[in-house]
């Protein structure tokens, strides 16, 4: 496969998983069974993300090690880790499509499963904030935009910035992240289409929280080099 070909993929599949990530998290309002088919979608394209990044990957230790370059290589870690916890304890608690492997769900598995879900989707939100710098810059290049609409997507930006917040209290999260609630716990009349925005608001906090982080380093790096 060419580069040409590569850079055109890359945003792709990226938009791909973002979305396959926001499904996810919406476990309680979809069928177990779509739960499990959208998560061996999700590795599939994390497969296919990473052999379409095979060279950065083999790049990973050479050359200086910044505090850009150490803060990337650890949310990548990170990322990792939590995805393989997650696949690896899926396909045990997997009730659906792996149920033919006859692998007796534990205690364990669930927690362990929940725990990687909710830690991966914190870690994915703030890797793709070190992608922010290509979006903005796409805005910043559009010279059709008048000064007006440029305004207006920073007001939007601080409010899904500041409703992910909220989101994030709303949702109860940091009780998953540390086991403090063991179970899926919905609000009557819940919809999907609220689900998943919160889920994505609250994604976008992390994200533009990973971004100010990558910026503050690389003004530093900048300023000490």
């Amino acid at each position: 496969m060419n580069s040409k070909t590569k850079l055109k993929l890359k945003p792709i599949i990226d938009i791909l998983m973002t979305f396959a990530l926001l499904l996810l998290m919406s476990y309680e309002l979809l069928a177990s069974t779509a739960h499990e088919v959208v998560g061996v979608a999700m590795f599939v394209l994390f497969v296919v993300h990473h052999a379409l990044n095979i060279n950065w990957a083999k790049h990973l230790t050479k050359g200086r090690q910044t505090p850009i370059r150490i803060f990337q290589n650890i949310l990548v870690l990170l990322v990792l880790i939590s995805f393989v916890g997650s696949i690896v304890s899926g396909v045990i608690v997997s009730r659906h499509l792996f149920a033919f492997l006859n692998i007796k769900s534990t205690y364990a598995a669930n927690r362990i499963h929940m725990l990687s879900a909710y830690w991966g989707f914190i870690f994915m939100s703030l890797h793709l904030g070190l992608h922010f710098n290509m979006i903005l810059l796409m805005i910043k290049k559009k010279k059709q935009l008048s000064p007006k609409v440029k305004t207006a997507f920073k007001i939007i930006f601080i409010l899904i910035f500041a409703y992910g917040i909220y989101a994030f209290f709303k949702r109860d999260i940091a009780s998953y992240l540390f086991l403090k609630n063991q179970f899926f716990l919905l609000g009557d009349n819940e919809h999907l289409l609220l689900y998943l925005f919160d889920y994505m608001s609250i994604m976008f906090f992390f994200a533009t929280l990973s971004h100010f982080v990558f910026s503050i380093l690389k003004s530093n790096t900048k300023s000490g080099s």
